[in-house]
């Protein structure tokens, strides 16, 4: 891995739980809700629902080749599957990973050279499966572009970088998934309440 470092205007896409710059990352690639492509100079951004969150199969190839259409130079996510890998061999496609914050905070973060390049898989396939879908957010959303997720399919590892990694990540996507839970609770039960007072 190699860090970012003196890099000049880009077009970078980040995984994001949102369609704003201070919307949570998401650390899944493939089915995340949404891409925010964001020019690094003057922080314009467009956020675009991804189109292969509900994808039966293959959503890690299919977001890659979304993001490379879009011509972003750099994507910026937790985590990549195999699929996804390869899909993005052979571009000019830079990835670089991390796993919590904002879009704002991971787009400092590069721009400041503080995120680390990653070069293939560090995630098993399909394991984006479970909590892509159903978050609720960036449903039907386009403003003004995989890497598959953590899954409780991945066998435990031996003490390793590797394994290291993948407990982070497993934190990371189980904050983002209670975080999404209480925002749901909290509008049901608003929602009832206002239904009841009526």
């Amino acid at each position: 891995m190699s860090p970012t470092g003196g890099l000049a205007h880009m077009k970078i896409v980040v995984t994001a739980n949102g369609t704003h710059l201070d919307a949570p990352i998401s650390p899944v690639f493939g089915r995340c809700p949404t891409y925010i492509f964001v020019d690094t100079t003057t922080l314009a951004f467009d956020a675009v629902e991804n189109p292969a969150i509900s994808a039966p199969a293959g959503a890690g190839i299919q977001a890659a080749q979304f993001i490379v259409e879009h011509s972003a130079q750099a994507l910026l996510t937790g985590s990549i599957g195999p699929n996804a890998a390869v899909a993005l061999q052979g571009t000019d496609m830079q990835v670089y990973q991390i796993f919590e914050g904002t879009v704002r905070q991971a787009v400092e973060m590069f721009q400041q050279g503080r995120l680390n390049s990653i070069s293939g898989a560090n995630v098993a396939s399909h394991s984006g499966m479970r909590g892509g879908r159903g978050m609720g957010m960036g449903r039907g959303v386009r403003r003004s572009r995989g890497w598959g997720g953590y899954g409780p399919g991945i066998p435990p590892a031996p003490p390793s970088p590797e394994s290291a990694t993948l407990h982070q990540e497993e934190i990371a996507v189980l904050r983002q998934t209670a975080d999404e839970l209480r925002r749901q609770l909290n509008e049901v039960t608003e929602r009832l309440q206002q239904l009841e007072e009526d």
